[in-house]
């Protein structure tokens, strides 16, 4: 297995140096093999992870069930933006063409990395990796508003991830005084001696990782960048950002609760989740109403998701940590889903501006309808992983008795729905203004088509049955979240 995880970062990581250097009519084909080819190495890991853990590898890496949940959610990503980036990029400048391929990839590889490494520090710089290369793409288009989000971005986010350097460095501090100042971060050593850490480096390293990490993953109140950046970013690059990055942040969050939950009990840091939780779903669930830009509407969707996830692991019941860990695969493939969905009526319509797209249905026959089912799965509805996700997570906290919480959590999120709902009926069935219209039918391409129909079809796959591996995958990984 060990040979498997070497490929996972070197591949793709070789298809973002090979795009720099060869015509850029080729970069679609290598990012195209590059991205499947990730998700089928990925995919190899399942079988291994979903009964017992690979461990360390080569000392620095480690996989293990949490890590491939993760895994899954940013390599099926990649397949799939792959292929859409081969019609939303035709007929650019190449040299264009060639820098956002190579970011495409370069972004992949270090978001495939993020839950490979084997301790804290290297995760700290694996997401830090992240956010350069993410700032990057942000600013690939060259405007204005384009240059303040990526800038907005930089600026928050490494704010936050000097906080998360605190937090590491806390952790390290309180592994230290039990396994020896030689000792290098490993998240598993330091749960195995939980009961002998000192308590408030502990307390201190899991706030500072919940603040810090969070401005990543979108949390309340550090969310501000999210927004803009999603919207300036192109399309690929959004459903990356939303689908992919701030899962891999979240799992940054999570292992920090794991050595929280070992050393203090899980009250402390399930209480601290939920506040977060609860107040960065309450924020989605009120901004979803009125955004006039299609891509800032399923950004602050994406902060709604991060809430639900937050929400979930405070409930610390079995059947919540494993609804929470499905839902990280499936809301990675309905947002990107809904990104792709949206590219398509930017191109289309010539703007992002949702009062300026109507009569969706008609004019995109496929993507129309696909745009509308990508939402209907944000939104929860059957028979979408989403439902089954948040089924499980409402009857987990019901189960562990967070009745209060469980409703708030229902009522927010039908909530949220009857905001994305109100604009995507807009762009799908209002009948366009006279005058104000003239685009044909018909598909800007293909190509963005296809991998909207796989994300469909795992959506409803994870909805409906998932395959036996992927259940006993997530049971062992909520089984690793919920020890004590």
């Amino acid at each position: 297995m060990l040979a498997v995880v070497l490929a996972i970062l070197i591949l793709p990581l070789a298809a973002g140096v090979v795009c720099l250097a060869i015509p850029a009519r080729l970069t679609a084909a290598v990012t195209a093999v590059s991205g499947i080819a990730s998700f089928g190495l990925v995919l190899a890991l399942v079988p291994e992870t979903a009964h017992g853990d690979l461990g360390e590898l080569s000392g620095y890496l480690r996989a293990d069930a949490v890590s491939v949940i993760f895994l899954l959610a940013t390599g099926f990503l990649y397949g799939a933006v792959a292929v859409y980036a081969a019609g939303y990029l035709k007929g650019r400048d190449a040299r264009y063409v060639r820098r956002c391929y190579a970011g495409l990839n370069a972004f992949a590889w270090a978001m495939l990395a993020a839950p490979l490494m084997g301790s804290l520090a290297l995760l700290w710089i694996a997401i830090e990796v992240t956010t350069v290369i993410s700032a990057l793409l942000v600013a690939i288009e060259d405007t204005d508003r384009a240059a303040e989000a990526a800038w907005k971005y930089v600026l928050i986010a490494s704010a936050g991830l000097s906080l998360a350097l605190l937090a590491t460095i806390f952790a390290y501090y309180a592994g230290a005084q039990v396994l020896g100042e030689h000792y290098n971060l490993a998240v598993q050593p330091l749960i195995d001696v939980a009961a002998k850490l000192p308590k408030t480096p502990v307390r201190l390293a899991f706030l500072l990782a919940v603040v810090g990490y969070g401005t990543k993953v979108g949390l309340f109140p550090v969310h501000t960048w999210l927004p803009d950046a999603h919207s300036e970013a192109p399309t690929p690059v959004s459903a990356l950002l939303s689908g992919s990055l701030l899962a891999v942040s979240f799992y940054a969050i999570l292992r920090f609760y794991q050595v929280a939950a070992a050393a203090l009990g899980s009250g402390f840091p399930r209480d601290a989740l939920l506040a977060f939780g609860v107040a960065s779903l309450l924020l989605a669930s009120l901004y979803v109403f009125g955004q006039r830009d299609v891509k800032r509407l399923l950004a602050y969707s994406s902060v709604e998701h991060m809430g639900i996830l937050a929400i979930g692991v405070s409930f610390g019941a079995p059947a919540a940590l494993a609804g929470v860990l499905l839902h990280v695969m499936a809301h990675a493939a309905a947002k990107a889903n809904a990104f792709m969905g949206a590219g398509v009526f930017t191109v289309k319509f010539g703007t992002k501006e949702v009062a300026a797209m109507r009569d969706g249905v008609r004019l995109l026959p496929w993507s129309g309808p696909l745009f509308l089912l990508a939402v209907f799965a944000l939104s929860a509805l059957p028979p979408s992983g989403i439902f089954r996700s948040e089924f499980q997570i409402v009857a987990g906290g019901l189960g562990s008795g967070s009745y209060a919480a469980a409703a708030i959590l229902v009522i927010l999120v039908t909530l949220a729905f009857f905001g994305l709902i109100t604009s995507a009926t807009g762009m799908l069935l209002s009948p366009a203004r006279d005058g104000t219209q003239t685009a044909e039918p018909g598909e800007p391409s293909a190509w963005m088509v296809v991998p909207v129909l796989a994300g469909l079809a795992v959506l409803f796959l994870l909805g409906i049955h998932p395959p036996g591996e992927l259940t006993s995958l997530i049971t062992h990984a909520a089984a690793q979240l919920g020890a004590r």
